[in-house]
C-alpha cells in the first residue's frame, strides 16, 4: 500500500519522530522487535529508553507525540499503532487476528541474514531449505511435508510474488529476501483468503519495503558485515542506501544495492571436493520514485531484482537407520555438482488517490523468477543397475529449469476509518505463464543416457472480486464479514522423452474452478487496555490439470485434473496491556479443518498429485513483553500446535492420526535486551534462546519418502552493540553451543540406496556490523 506522505497519519514529522528508513531509528536504542515484541517506532527526542511493547503487528508504527509534562519514558502500546494487516489502516487492538512484525534492522544487528535465520526462531511458523533461493513455508501446521503449491502467500508491500501453482515450483520457492532498506517483515497467521488470495491458506509472509522521503535533505547509509563459522569461509556483506529529494513534498527517489557473500559450512566429498559447497552470492538492488503532485495523489514506482548463486545444497548425508552422519560432521558425498542459479525482478507501479469518501488504490506489476538447479541423482544409477541387474551405469545427474513470468492488476477502494460502517472492495486479475524442464540423465562407463527429460509450459489466469465490512455497534463492539469469489483456469502441457517416460509423447490438460472464501469477526475492547475477538475464516489453494496416464496393466487411467482444498479456521484471541503499559500479552487458540488435502500421491501405480482425505491443527499461542524497567526489555513467544491427519491415505501409507511433517508440538523463543550508556554513547547486550521441538520428516508409514524423526533442539544467540553517533556498530553469536540441530530431511533417495538429506542450523558463528547513516 502507498502511503501518502502528506497525510496526517504518515506525517512522522509532523509528530517529531523519526521515520524509518530516514534515519537509523535504533541509533536511539528505542527500536524493538523480536518474535514477541514486534516493531515499535518511538519518538526521537526521547531521552531514556521506552518501556516494551508487543505491537504483535504493525505496517508502520505511529505513537501519539510525548508530552512535554510527562515521563521521559515515551509509551507507545497497542492502542497508538497503527497497521494495515486489513488492507486499512487502524488500531492493532482492533485487528481480530495474530500478527507479527520483524524489524529488518533488528534482524541485521541479530546477524539475521536469511529465512532460515529468522524464520527458524519464529515458533509456529515451519521452514525447510536445501539452500540459498530455496525455501517452503509454512505456519499452523497447514503442510503436508512436501506441498503441491503454497499454503503461505507471499508479498513484497502490496504485490504478491511466485507462482500459484506446482508448474512454477510456488511451493518450494518462496522468496528469501535480502534484508537491506527493508522497513519490516510482517507474519499474518491463519486464512488470508480474503483479502489476499490463493494460497494464503496457511498464512502470509509480506516484505514492507521503506519509501522515498520527499520531506527530509538528501541522506542515506553504508554497511558492511563480516562473520565466519566453524568449518566455513569468511562472510562478507556490503550494502548502500540513497534517499534523492528531487522536490521538497512533491518528489524523491530512494536506491540501494547489496553484495552478500555467504562463506557456507557444508563440506563435499567424491568426485569433485569443495570446502562450504553450500556457500552463496547473493546481490541485488532496488531503486524506488515517490511522486506526490498533490494532497490527494500519490504515484510509487519501484523495481527490485535479486541473484542467487550456489554450488551445492546444505545437506549433511545421515544414514536413515543410524541417524547419524555417513560421512562425518557436516559432511556430504556427490558425484555430481549441484550449482544453483536464480534471478528474481520485480516492476510494480501503485497509484494511490483519495476522493474523501474513499482512497482509490490501483497495483500494478510485473515479475520474472528463473530458476536453474542441479541435483546429484546417482541413487537412481543404482537403482537402475539392479533392474537391469548388470553394472550399466556408474552415476546420474539431473538438471531443473523453472520459469516463470507474471503479471497481476489490483484496484481497490477502501472507506475512511473512524466510522461506524468501513468497508474495503477490490478487484484482482493475474496472468502467469511458467516453463518447467527437467532432465536425467545416467552415465555409464562408455555413454550417457536420457533417463527422462520433460518440457511442463503452463498458464494461470485469475479473476477475483472481493471485499469486507465492519460494522461499529458500539465504541467497544465490532464486527467484521468478508467475501472474495475468485475463478481460474489453468491450460498445461507435457513432452515427455527417455527410458523411464517409456519413448516420447506428448501430453495436455486444462481445468477450471470457481472459489468462496469467507471471514466473520468479532472483536470487543473489554477496557481501554485490553480486547477479546473470535475469528472464522476459509482458505483455499487452487486445482490444476496433470496428464492422464493410461496403465496397460490395470487398465484403468489416472485422473487429468485435481480438486482445489479448502480449510475452515476459527480462532479466540485476548489481547491486553498491564502494568501501566509496561507489559502486554497477544493470547489465541485455534482449531483448522482442512479438506480434499493435495499431495503427492500414487494412483495406479503412477505418481500423481491428488486430493487425499482431510486433516486438522489445533494449538495454543502465546505472545507476550514486559519492561521492568526503562533498561530492561524481555518478550518470550510459545506455541502449541497438534496438526495431524484425519483420514487414511492409502497413497503415501498415510494413516489418520498420524502427525502432519515438520510441524513441531511445541516451540518457544525469548529475547532478554539490556540498554545502557558508555561514555555518554548508546549500548545494549542481549540474547535470544529457541527451541524447536521434535517433529516428523513425512508419514511414519510412507514408502517413497520414508520417515526421518527429528529430534528437538536448542539454541542460544548473543548479541551487543554501540552507537558513536556517527557509526552504529553490533558483534553477534549465533548459536552459541554450536548445535547440530536438524531444520529439516529429504529421504526421497533412501528407497533407492541412497542416505537421508538433513539441513541442519548453522554452526556456532561469529559476526559484527558497522552502519554509517549520514
Amino acid at each position: 500500500m502507498i502511503h501518502n506522505r502528506r497525510s496526517k497519519a504518515l506525517n512522522f514529522r509532523s509528530r517529531g519522530c523519526a521515520a524509518i528508513g530516514t534515519r537509523p531509528v535504533a541509533r536511539y536504542g528505542v527500536l524493538l522487535a523480536g518474535p514477541a515484541l514486534g516493531l515499535t517506532v518511538l519518538c526521537a527526542h526521547a531521552q531514556t529508553a521506552a518501556p516494551a511493547v508487543d505491537v504483535q503487528a504493525a505496517e508502520v508504527a505511529i505513537p501519539k507525540p510525548v508530552d512535554k509534562g510527562a515521563s521521559s519514558a515515551a509509551t507507545a502500546t497497542l492502542n497508538t499503532v497503527e497497521i494495515t494487516a486489513n488492507r486499512r489502516r487502524e488500531p492493532a487492538r482492533e485487528v481480530p487476528m495474530q500478527v507479527n512484525a520483524l524489524s529488518a534492522e533488528e534482524l541485521e544487528r541479530k546477524g539475521d541474514k536469511s529465512m532460515g535465520d529468522y524464520l527458524s526462531k519464529e515458533p509456529g511458523v515451519s521452514f525447510t531449505s536445501e539452500g540459498a533461493g530455496k525455501a517452503q513455508v509454512s505456519m499452523r501446521g497447514v503442510t503436508m511435508g512436501a506441498d503441491t503449491s503454497p499454503t503461505i502467500g507471499v508479498y513484497i508491500d502490496d504485490v504478491p510474488f511466485g507462482s500459484s501453482t506446482i508448474y512454477g515450483s510456488g511451493a518450494s520457492l518462496a522468496l528469501d529476501m535480502g534484508l537491506l532498506d527493508l522497513n519490516h517483515i510482517e507474519l499474518l497467521r491463519g486464512p488470508q483468503g480474503t483479502l489476499y488470495g490463493a494460497g494464503a491458506m496457511g498464512g502470509l509472509l509480506k516484505y514492507v519495503t521503506n519509501e522515498p522521503d520527499t520531506e527530509g535533505g538528501f541522506s542515506g547509509r553504508v554497511g558492511l558485515g563480516l562473520s565466519g563459522n566453524r568449518g566455513g569461509g569468511l562472510s562478507h556483506t556490503e550494502n548502500a542506501v540513497l534517499n534523492v529529494p528531487i522536490k521538497e513534498d512533491v518528489a524523491a527517489l530512494r536506491v540501494s544495492a547489496f553484495n552478500q557473500k555467504d562463506g557456507g559450512y557444508i563440506n563435499r566429498i567424491g568426485s569433485s571436493p569443495e570446502s562450504g559447497v553450500n556457500g552463496s552470492s547473493k546481490q541485488g538492488g532496488r531503486a524506488s520514485l515517490l511522486l506526490t503532485p498533490t494532497k490527494d495523489l500519490t504515484v510509487r514506482l519501484t523495481a527490485t531484482g535479486q541473484y542467487v548463486k550456489r554450488d551445492g545444497t546444505g545437506y549433511v548425508d545421515y544414514g536413515y537407520l543410524t541417524k547419524q552422519p555417513l560421512y562425518g560432521d557436516l559432511t556430504q558425498s556427490r558425484l555430481v555438482d549441484e550449482p544453483f542459479n536464480q534471478t528474481v525482478q520485480v516492476y510494480s507501479a501503485g497509484i494511490e488517490y483519495d476522493f474523501g469518501w474513499a482512497r482509490l488504490n490501483s497495483v500494478t506489476a510485473y515479475q520474472t523468477i528463473r530458476t536453474d538447479s542441479g541435483q546429484d541423482d546417482s541413487a537412481l544409477a543404482s537403482a537402475a543397475n539392479m533392474m537391469a541387474g548388470a553394472p550399466l551405469f556408474t552415476r546420474g545427474g539431473s538438471n531443473q529449469l523453472v520459469n516463470t513470468k507474471k503479471f497481476t492488476q489490483e484496484f481497490r477502494l477502501t472507506s475512511p476509518s473512524s466510522r461506524s460502517l468501513e468497508w474495503v472492495a477490490g478487484l484482482f486479475y493475474t496472468n502467469e505463464r511458467s516453463s518447467n524442464s527437467q532432465r536425467a540423465t545416467l552415465t555409464g562407463p562408455n555413454a550417457a543416457v536420457n533417463w527422462y527429460s520433460a518440457d511442463m509450459p503452463s498458464t494461470y489466469k485469475e479473476y477475483a472480486a472481493y471485499g469486507d465490512l465492519t460494522y461499529r455497534f458500539t465504541s467497544r463492539l465490532s464486527a467484521t464479514a468478508g467475501l472474495r469469489v475468485a475463478h481460474n483456469r489453468q491450460d498445461f502441457s507435457q513432452e515427455l522423452s527417455g527410458i523411464a517416460a517409456g519413448g516420447s509423447r506428448t501430453l495436455a490438460s486444462q481445468s477450471s474452478d470457481t472459489s468462496k472464501t469467507f471471514l466473520f469477526a468479532l472483536n470487543y475492547l473489554v477496557t481501554n487496555d485490553s480486547s477479546v475477538f473470535g475469528r472464522i475464516a476459509s482458505g483455499y489453494r487452487p486445482g490444476g490439470p496433470q496428464p492422464s496416464l493410461f496403465n496397460p496393466i490395470t487398465a484403468q487411467a489416472t485422473p487429468s485434473t485435481f480438486k482445489p482444498d479448502t480449510l475452515i479456521s476459527y480462532e479466540l484471541g485476548y489481547k491486553a496491556d498491564f502494568f501501566d503499559k509496561r507489559a502486554s500479552t497477544s493470547v489465541s487458540v485455534f482449531n483448522i479443518e482442512w479438506k480434499d488435502v493435495q499431495l503427492f500421491d500414487v494412483v495406479n501405480s503412477v505418481g500423481v498429485i491428488s486430493n487425499g482425505g482431510q486433516a486438522r491443527s489445533r494449538g495454543v499461542e502465546f505472545f507476550g513483553s514486559l519492561a521492568p524497567t526503562p533498561q530492561w526489555r524481555l518478550s518470550a513467544a510459545l506455541t502449541y500446535t497438534d496438526a495431524r491427519l484425519t483420514q487414511d491415505v492409502p497413497g503415501v501409507q498415510a494413516k489418520s492420526g498420524d502427525r502432519m511433517p515438520n510441524t513441531p508440538t511445541l516451540s518457544a523463543s525469548a529475547n532478554l535486551d539490556y540498554y545502557f550508556t558508555v561514555a555518554s554513547y548508546k549500548a545494549f547486550v542481549g540474547a535470544t534462546a529457541t527451541y524447536v521441538g521434535p517433529r516428523d520428516s513425512g508419514f511414519p508409514g510412507s514408502i517413497a519418502a520414508p520417515d526421518f524423526k527429528m529430534p528437538g533442539y536448542f539454541k542460544a544467540d548473543l548479541r551487543a552493540g554501540i552507537d558513536f553517533r556517527k557509526a552504529n556498530v553490533s558483534l553477534f553469536i549465533q548459536n552459541l553451543f554450536d548445535k547440530r540441530g536438524i531444520q529439516s530431511v529429504q529421504t526421497v533417495k533412501v528407497p533407492y540406496g541412497g542416505p537421508a538429506q538433513v539441513a541442519v542450523i548453522r554452526p556456532r558463528t561469529f559476526g559484527m556490523q558497522v552502519d554509517v547513516p549520514f
